[in-house]
């Protein structure tokens, strides 16, 4: 029988406004086992008002019993944020629109469960590889996957950062996944603020050239930074070492 190993996480976190927003409408948390990314949607208050109750609903995720079905928990705990959304969207004039990304990883033993709307995005680097195990949900993406667009032309497209679904109360169905991972692996989790100002190429050279997640992260930020930063840019590198 094959045992499955434990794995755990070295994590690294940074999130900064960028160079044209004063307030930051992303939020983040790296912990033991959880990783999550959201950014808000629907300009201040309400973006950051979304995306802080998201990382709320998860972050007992990091500590609590999980069950055998972590996805189930991911999902579980996703769809209670749902619902205070829209419950802070009727209760506030102001918040009405309010809404968030979410890509959020949880890992157990050596499994890694995905959970994905929007787009923010989660990447594996495995030596020599680097994937995005994320689909954006934005407008762009679907011209990309009906051929209409191609990835580069995508990339530096004025309606980049459309997006076509965001956890806003409605009705909602995350994408998931299950990946296994190995020691070695190492995982970013990204909002846009990065990955619209950056291309791939680049982030794959960046997390390939700095060992230290810490100086890995900070140096995706100053890439942002380089490139204008007009969004908030959030950042997680997680490496997967054996338990």
């Amino acid at each position: 029988m094959l045992h499955s190993m434990n794995l755990s996480l070295r994590t690294a976190i940074v999130s900064d406004p960028g160079l044209v927003r004063t307030n930051n409408e992303d939020a983040a948390h790296a912990g033991e086992r959880l990783l999550v990314v959201a950014d808000g949607v629907g300009g201040q208050p309400a973006g950051e008002v979304a995306s802080a109750i998201v990382i709320k609903n998860l972050l007992p995720l990091d500590r609590a019993p999980i069950g055998p079905d972590p996805l189930a928990a991911l999902t579980g705990a996703l769809a209670a944020a749902n619902r205070q959304i829209a419950a802070a969207a009727q209760s506030d004039p102001d918040q009405a629109g309010l809404g968030t990304t979410v890509t959020a990883v949880l890992l157990t033993g050596d499994q890694l469960s995905v959970l994905h709307v929007g787009d923010s995005r989660c990447y594996l680097a495995r030596d020599p590889n680097f994937y995005q195990l994320t689909r954006d949900d934005t407008f762009v993406q679907e011209l990309v996957d009906r051929g209409a667009l191609t990835p580069e032309e995508a990339h530096r497209h004025p309606q980049r950062s459309i997006i076509t679904r965001a956890v806003q109360g409605g009705e909602l169905v995350p994408t998931t996944a299950l990946v296994t991972a190995a020691p070695g692996d190492r995982l970013l989790l990204c909002s846009d603020g990065l990955s619209d100002v950056i291309d791939d190429d680049a982030i794959g050279e960046a997390l390939a050239q700095h060992a230290d997640p810490q100086q890995c992260a900070e140096q995706l930020v100053k890439l942002a930074h380089q490139g204008g930063a007009p969004d908030n840019v959030t950042v997680i590198i997680a490496d997967l070492l054996p338990a």
